[in-house]
């Protein structure tokens, strides 16, 4: 579980991932859903990040997983469009569709309805695909409104990408 924080340097973390991948020729792609591109917008708005970033798919529903991803419809109904076997599936998508060596994939519920018991409003998972390692999943539990939530993951999203593109992670 990732504990919440308020700092929210998007354009400053999202130009240090550039460098970062900059420095080992890589290019990124996103798999947004309840982010709805933002992560996108982050990394667009640095100057230059036409050389480090591919493309981003912006996959709401889960019909926009399957056919742009490829996630699997048995994997959506097994364990729901908020889990992490779906967002590994969209980081397999995007790194497959895409020319990015480097992807992360955020799918969540942001509010204020559509949360249940067992994954109430708040929660968001998140997964990225970076080389040399397995794709990691993180699921979070976010506090706030729906701004409050997908800003939250936006930042989790960016700053452990920034954290595992490290020259030693």
């Amino acid at each position: 579980m990732i504990e919440q924080s308020t700092d929210l340097g998007f354009e400053t973390i999202a130009a240090r991932i550039g460098e970062r991948l900059s420095a080992r020729a890589l290019m990124l792609a996103c798999a947004e859903s309840c982010t709805g591109g933002w992560i996108a917008k982050c990394v667009t708005d640095v100057a230059g990040s036409s050389a480090w970033f591919d493309r981003g798919f912006v996959t709401y529903s889960n019909a926009a997983k399957q056919e742009m991803l490829g996630v699997r419809e048995e994997t959506l109904a097994r364990h729901g469009a908020v889990s992490e076997a779906v967002v590994r599936e969209m980081v397999a998508g995007a790194l497959d569709r895409s020319r990015a060596q480097v992807a992360l994939a955020v799918s969540g519920i942001a509010g204020p309805g559509g949360g249940t018991q067992e994954k109430p409003v708040g929660t968001v998972w998140i997964a990225w695909g970076v080389p040399g390692s397995a794709v990691l999943a993180d699921c979070c539990r976010f506090g706030g409104d729906r701004e409050a939530v997908r800003r939250e993951t936006v930042r989790v999203a960016l700053q452990r990408l920034f954290d595992l593109l490290a020259p030693n992670g």
